[in-house]
């Protein structure tokens, strides 16, 4: 295995900060894989390369987190990605009890304290 590929959460760290949002992918078989790993689930396969996400998915489950003034109430929810992984993050720009299953949704890098944050947008 290359030292590289022992260090997936970096890489998937890295490439957020780069504005990228990719998933690793199985070259034996086609899998993607989430969260980044060193070997696919079930498989055990070790030839997993990076490669750009459509940033496409439907909502699969969701919850409204609510806040004590001033927080503000936030989304929670399960995003199953076009790819086939399910993911768990929130829905910008929708308020948070409008969020609905089944909602298509696409993936946006933001930044927040300092770090970037992988979230998601209702498609028009």
């Amino acid at each position: 295995m290359e030292p590289a590929a022992l260090h997936p959460d970096a890489d998937h760290r890295r490439y957020l900060t780069e504005g990228r949002f990719m998933l690793q992918r199985s070259r034996s078989d086609g899998a993607f894989v989430f969260p980044p790993r060193v070997a696919q689930p079930g498989s055990g396969a070790t030839d997993l390369e990076w490669t750009p996400a459509s940033g496409l998915g439907t909502v699969h489950s969701t919850t409204v987190v609510r806040c004590k003034p001033p927080a503000v109430d936030y989304n929670v929810a399960l995003i199953d990605l076009d790819e086939g992984p399910r993911l768990m993050s929130r829905i910008d720009g929708v308020a948070p009890a409008d969020v609905r299953i089944g909602m298509r949704v696409r993936a946006r890098v933001t930044i927040e304290n300092d770090a970037p944050l992988l979230v998601f947008e209702q498609l028009a």
